[in-house]
């Protein structure tokens, strides 16, 4: 494969090293699947496209799939999240890498379609973002694609919308509703990284704040959790009423997004969707709150209103922006209202990507040995990758679990 490498500098490749190795150190999972994949090599003669924000744990899982001899070419999802030493370590390592932190709208375009310009047999998506495209300018570049992974909510939603469309024209994998991601990478992933990237940012103090949490998904369950054990006094906006009921059963405050924001000190985005604090919320909100969005686009917190509304902007400390208000007051956007664990932060944790990443690996697999054999449409993750990986996490941590007698499976499936 040509490489055509756009990064910021190669001579970063040291540092890009050293947190890859770090993280490597534990991920179990993937080590264990690196090693399987040296032996039989699932994607020998395979390229494969991979859009994924682009630090150390992603950088990972691309070496093990190149372990697994596939030729792989990557670039990030999100403008802000690369972390340019990273992607010099993988371009030094023979990676084809277009990607570098603070690229502009029209460069992080160009990077995704140079790509999937390699003419992938599979691919890695995190937001939907290389999909859009393969149904669009770049149609021409999904000549041999066997089919893809989807990494996020967003990307899910994205996907289902086209399917039920009938836009959908290639074979996707669901990697974000397997159990072994979402229940504990959007919960306690998202949870730990989230406060991470907030706090290394404001460098404020979590006690004692109102901590208004938007989306009562496995995101914003994660996040509500972690405020309520650091001690704020958490509220959940939702419109969805079982969501709802359970932020209520499981001890928070729950009314709309307008009485909450004249509440709030701190407001955590996770829903997905987009224009969730607009205009009049801007205009109720008390002096020096902290605006931060969770989900993978910077819609939810609408930037326009907000520029629109202030007298004033202006960059108050690295990844906060102040906005000033005509009677005084100051909100403070971070990371741009882009995803603020990974704009602002290290991302989630090794010990839950380890998981997300094993899901990926093994459902490129099943891709690749289903080659020709699946439809066009959104396939959920087999049983049996969850439970491998779930296995393989449980001996790495030294938990025994206990097994079924053939009795009790004969007592089980037994019909009356």
């Amino acid at each position: 494969m040509q490489k055509n490498n756009i990064i910021r500098d190669i001579s970063l490749a040291p540092s890009g090293h050293d947190k890859i190795e770090w993280v490597r150190s534990y991920m179990p999972i993937l080590r264990s699947i690196e090693e399987e994949f040296k032996q039989t090599k699932p994607f020998e003669g395979l390229k494969i496209s991979m859009s994924i924000h682009l630090e150390a744990k992603t950088a990972y899982l691309a070496k093990v799939l190149v372990s697994g001899g596939a030729e792989v070419a990557i670039t990030g999802c999100n403008p802000l999240s690369t972390q340019d030493d990273v992607a010099a370590a993988l371009a030094e390592d023979g990676l084809t890498v277009n990607a570098f932190h603070g690229v502009s709208e029209s460069e992080y375009t160009q990077h995704l379609k140079n790509t999937l310009s390699i003419c992938p047999d599979l691919m890695i998506d995190d937001g939907g973002d290389l999909t859009s495209l393969l149904h669009g300018d770049c149609r021409d570049y999904g000549k041999n694609l066997i089919g893809g992974c989807e990494e996020t909510t967003t990307g899910i939603h994205r996907l289902f919308a086209r399917q039920a469309a009938g836009k959908l024209d290639y074979t996707m994998v669901d990697v974000n509703d397997a159990d072994c991601k979402h229940l504990f990478d959007n919960r306690y992933g998202t949870g730990q990284s989230t406060l991470d990237g907030i706090m290394n940012s404001t460098n404020l103090i979590i006690a004692g704040k109102t901590v208004v949490v938007a989306g009562y998904g496995w995101c914003g369950k994660g996040f509500a959790m972690r405020a309520k054990g650091m001690g704020a006094v958490v509220v959940v906006t939702e419109i969805d009423s079982v969501k709802a009921i359970e932020a209520v059963m499981d001890g928070f405050t729950v009314m709309p997004m307008s009485e909450a924001a004249k509440i709030g000190d701190l407001f955590v985005t996770l829903t997905g969707c987009r224009d969730v604090i607009t205009k009049e919320h801007f205009e109720s909100m008390k002096d020096g709150v902290l605006l931060a969005n969770g989900g993978h686009f910077d819609v939810e917190i609408n930037k326009t209103d907000l520029s629109a509304l202030a007298v004033k902007e202006w960059e108050r400390k690295p990844n906060i922006r102040g906005y000033k208000m005509p009677d005084g007051r100051t909100l403070n956007l971070l990371a741009e209202g882009r995803l603020v664990n990974l704009a602002a932060g290290n991302g989630h944790p090794a010990e839950i990507m380890d998981m997300s990443f094993a899901i990926q690996a093994k459902s490129l697999e099943y891709l690749a040995k289903n080659a020709g054999k699946l439809e066009k449409k959104v396939y959920a993750v087999p049983y049996e990758i969850d439970s491998e990986v779930a296995g393989i996490k449980l001996a790495s941590m030294n938990v025994k679990i206990d097994t079924l007698t053939e009795e009790q499976k004969a007592y089980l499936n037994k019909v009356e």
